[in-house]
């Protein structure tokens, strides 16, 4: 990969129909990306996404890909690798689940953590061995600003993306020196279709917004991006008010 411009040539995205991955391997099939990979579960919005970037250009390939099916992993993960080096993976899969539902009814909390968690620590850790095996690249993580501190009305996506953020952390550690650069990237309410109430809510980003930032993170060799820039202050403030006051915001 070329670090001056940030531009991957080749790119594996897990979470193929993720609203803010399919804006990131837009933004980077427009400059330089030609080969990308779609991993997700098999379905109708998969192809369309493969479709919208072809059309940049890119060859798109699908591959059947399921965060709960850890078992798997390896064995697809290990195959697209094997048919050429990949300059970056983005992991972008994760839900946000129902925080009254999933309290009521644990199974849905289990799945929660066992996608944004479970799922996503089984194939970084491969996609990191592969990279380090071909001497380089980057694996961009999609992480939260509610990894920071958990709010009681999302504590239970918060604590799964806390997990992720810490571990995406000690795996970019472990690769340090190897030419894997790992970055996590912190976005604070992403704006998507399905979530238009967000218009007017204050330090609400957007897919295409986490794609810039992504991009000039990749070019700057990042470690950690926020989305928006100015989120880091607030969670930094908000980090260290005392639990009784935090209980009572309005968050």
């Amino acid at each position: 990969m070329d670090d001056a411009c940030g531009s991957p040539r080749s790119l594996l995205v897990l979470g193929g129909t993720s609203e803010i991955a399919l804006a990131t391997a837009e933004r980077l099939a427009a400059r330089r990306t030609r080969t990308i990979w779609l991993a997700g579960r098999p379905s109708p919005g998969l192809e369309e996404a493969a479709e919208r970037l072809r059309a940049y250009g890119a060859e798109v390939r699908t591959v059947a890909f399921d965060a709960l099916e850890t078992g798997s992993h390896r064995e697809t993960l290990e195959a697209v690798f094997a048919e050429g080096e990949l300059d970056m993976v983005l992991l972008a899969f994760g839900v946000l689940g129902d925080q009254p539902r999933d309290e009521r009814d644990t199974r849905h909390a289990v799945r929660l953590a066992q996608t944004n968690y479970t799922g996503a620590v089984s194939a970084a850790l491969i996609c990191g061995q592969e990279l380090r095996h071909q001497r380089g690249g980057s694996l961009v993580v999609l992480s939260s600003a509610s990894s920071e501190r958990a709010r009681r009305s999302d504590f239970l996506y918060g604590s799964s993306k806390a997990g992720l953020d810490a571990f995406a952390q000690g795996l970019g550690d472990a690769l340090h020196g190897s030419g894997v650069h790992v970055m996590v990237v912190r976005p604070g309410r992403v704006r998507t279709r399905m979530t238009p109430e967000l218009a007017a809510a204050p330090l609400v980003t957007t897919p295409e917004e986490v794609a810039e930032a992504v991009e000039e993170g990749l070019r700057r060799r990042s470690e950690v991006v926020w989305v928006p820039g100015k989120l880091r202050y607030v969670m930094a403030a908000l980090r260290h008010v005392p639990r009784r006051t935090f209980r009572r915001l309005a968050l």
